[in-house]
């Protein structure tokens, strides 16, 4: 049995991926099959297929894509919550642009209530990324402030929504006017057009208890002066670089947090926890009206160089999907 899948020729430009048919993964006892129906881009998708992020080992070697949502097919023989013909997103550490890929069954989370199966495979790289970096991480509670860069990002418009559901005070960035509308729609209380103004003087005189930060370079030593006493810096990516100059003496006067992680090479007992945390604390705010998704464009999958090209572009606001017709 066969399928059709996106498959990255060699490290490039969007134009690397082609379509092919490839066999249908067979489930081991502790995973799932998932028929796809749509499936998440992500910026990582983008690192990958330029060579700049391989996968972990075990994971398909040149199929891009980290979030699904479709039907379970075929449960391996230790699956004991799922059954076939159930509706799930799930995280994967790859393989995501087909038309079947497997999952550990821990990665795997219902679809919310009446969500669109296109709505439900833009929730597991952000909703996680979110609720493991700004509340486990950035141990971010009611009452303090947060502030999200690139705010009109999958990720951003994630976290400014579950961190407004939690009683946060949410500031942004983003490039464009009209980005900061959305983010401001979105709930975030105030967003700074960074290519107009410079965040640090803008919010300087609110100060800010955690920032979640996916840029770096020049950013980094103007969040840590932002930064209230105890603040906690969480990195999620260094977009603009991973080095930078600044006081150390900064962080220890004001016992300052600076972290950071990565999803995808995180072993599997540590995202089914991170699963179980998520199904518990942030899907009855995803099922409720205090959270919306926001797709920017559908491609099917085939098209799926018109995706990567638009994510490049940064024109986007929320997410970018693929879907299997």
């Amino acid at each position: 049995m066969t399928m059709q899948a996106i498959v990255i020729a060699n490290a490039g430009s969007p134009e690397v991926l082609q379509l092919q048919e490839r066999p249908i993964p067979k489930p081991k006892a502790d995973e799932v099959l998932i028929r796809i129906f749509a499936a998440g881009v992500n910026r990582p998708d983008v690192a990958q297929r330029q060579g700049l992020y391989p996968p972990p080992p075990g994971a398909p070697a040149d199929i891009p894509g980290l979030e699904v949502a479709g039907f379970i097919e075929e449960c391996g023989t230790d699956i004991k919550r799922w059954k076939v013909g159930d509706r799930v997103c799930a995280l994967l550490a790859g393989g995501g642009y087909a038309e079947y890929a497997t999952a550990h069954a821990g990665s795997c989370l219902p679809v919310p209530g009446n969500w669109s199966f296109a709505e439900a495979c833009a929730l597991p790289e952000t909703v996680f990324t979110v609720w493991h970096n700004v509340f486990e991480r950035g141990q971010l509670k009611s009452g303090e402030s947060l502030l999200v860069h690139g705010g009109s990002s999958g990720i951003g418009i994630t976290a400014i929504q579950i961190a407004k559901a939690f009683g946060a005070t949410v500031f942004a960035t983003a490039g464009t006017d009209v980005k900061c509308e959305a983010c401001l729609n979105l709930g975030a209380d105030k967003c700074i057009n960074y290519k107009k103004d410079d965040f640090e003087e803008v919010l300087k005189g609110d100060g800010v208890d955690v920032i979640l930060d996916m840029i770096g370079g020049d950013y980094i030593p103007k969040n840590i002066r932002l930064l209230n006493a105890d603040g906690r810096l969480v990195f999620i990516n260094a977009m603009k670089g991973a080095q930078s100059a600044f006081n150390v003496s900064d962080i220890m006067r004001r016992r300052l947090t600076i972290t950071g992680s990565t999803l995808r090479n995180r072993e599997t007992d540590f995202k089914a926890r991170l699963a179980s945390e998520v199904e518990k604390h942030v899907w009855p705010v995803i099922s409720s009206d205090k959270f919306k998704a926001v797709i920017y464009k559908q491609f099917n999958l085939a098209d799926a160089r018109q995706a990567h090209a638009l994510m490049e572009s940064s024109e986007h606001i929320g997410k970018i999907v693929l879907v299997n017709d």
